[in-house]
């Protein structure tokens, strides 16, 4: 038998707890295996009830609830939409769907999202060149809340509307408000990495009745009310199942507990990596926010070590621990190679001094301490 010691831990695996299955065998028992069903609706209604919005609209992806929302605010081809350089493609790939342009905006350095000053600088900018933005996208990188009173002061103040991605913050807060419910529409990421996860799938939310019922209407390939299928709208296939969507009824259950334990793994970590001079922690939360700290990051500093992350990220590899770089800056990718950007030094130095951490919320301390000790290796 293989020794507990050589079992892989994983960055952010599944969690699941003894609630899921009773949603799921009610689904098989009542046949509901569709895109429709009691569970859909249930997951919803804890969605809203948890976040306080309006409405709830469950997805396929946390990537087609972007798409949706961009179709909400009215973006279509040749406009532009503002976007932070620090996240993963999926938060502009549903620009390109539109056929719109991103125009992407550099971080700041404490909660690694969008810097105000230069989201003003581009708004600014755009607007001289005649192509005001038609929408921002804003992320709350990693779980941690971006800076979102100025922000919003500037979209605002500009009459941008907001789209929150809120794909990995579930159960982040800002001034005492759930993540997600800051903008026009806020999207969830119930993806197998997330703090919760339904497999996959996705959430828009809004406080607007008419988009939520339009959201709908287009996720379900855009059917006329006939008694027939007739289409005068272009739709898409990306409502949510009723399996998996009974098992994010179960997941919600657990939230708070989730968001717990992975705060406690953010906190041990920097206690116990506290005196390694080359390693910082963050990003860094708003005063009066919570972070969910969906995963631990950390930083490097080439004045107290020579070991680069990439070097760090093999080590760990060859300990049967997995860790991956921070995302590399949209601005940087061959995709997106001719797209606007104002700034890009701050992501730019993240990517290349940064790494994400195992943060499981299932990982014992024994787990905890296979990844200290194996930091302190190559590290030190």
């Amino acid at each position: 038998m293989r020794s507990r010691d050589h079992d892989r831990i994983y960055l952010s695996p599944p969690h699941l707890g003894r609630h899921e299955l009773n949603y799921v065998h009610k689904a098989f028992e009542d046949n509901w295996i569709a895109p429709t069903g009691p569970n859909i609706t249930g997951f919803e209604q804890d969605v809203c009830q948890y976040t306080g919005a309006a409405y709830a609209v469950a997805l396929a992806s946390g990537t087609a609830a972007i798409h949706l929302g961009l179709i909400l605010l009215g973006v279509e081809p040749g406009d532009d939409v503002l976007c932070s350089s620090f996240t993963f493609v999926a938060t502009a790939n549903p620009i390109v769907y539109q056929g719109a342009t991103p125009v992407f905006v550099d971080s700041e350095p404490n909660t690694w999202n969008m810097c105000p000053v230069r989201l003003r600088e581009a708004i600014e900018d755009r607007i001289r060149v005649g192509k005001k933005p038609k929408a921002l996208i804003l992320v709350h990188l990693y779980g941690t809340p971006a800076q979102l009173h100025e922000l919003l002061n500037i979209a605002a103040e500009f009459e941008i509307p907001v789209l929150e991605d809120a794909a990995e913050a579930l159960g982040s807060h800002y001034a005492d408000r759930p993540l997600g419910t800051f903008g026009a529409v806020g999207v969830f990421s119930f993806n197998g990495n997330k703090i919760l996860t339904t497999s996959s799938g996705g959430m828009l939310v809004t406080n607007r009745q008419d988009w939520a019922q339009q959201a709908l209407f287009l996720a379900t390939q855009a059917k006329d009310q006939a008694p027939y299928y007739q289409h005068s709208t272009t739709g898409y296939n990306y409502r949510l199942s009723n399996i998996l969507a009974g098992i994010g009824r179960g997941q919600m259950e657990l939230l708070e507990d989730r968001v717990k334990k992975r705060r406690e793994i953010y906190a041990w970590y920097k206690e116990k990596l506290r005196e390694v001079s080359a390693i910082s922690f963050g990003p860094h939360e708003p005063v009066g926010s919570r972070s969910n700290r969906w995963l631990t990051t950390i930083l490097l500093d080439a004045n107290q070590t020579s070991a680069t992350p990439e070097q760090v990220r093999q080590h760990l590899e060859s300990r049967n621990i997995e860790a991956r770089p921070l995302w590399k800056p949209l601005h940087q990718q061959p995709l997106f190679a001719s797209s606007p950007t104002y700034g890009g030094a701050v992501c730019n130095d993240l990517f290349m001094r940064g790494l994400c951490l195992p943060s499981g919320s299932s990982m014992t301390e024994d787990d905890l301490q296979r990844v200290v000790d194996a930091l302190r290796e190559v590290v030190l």
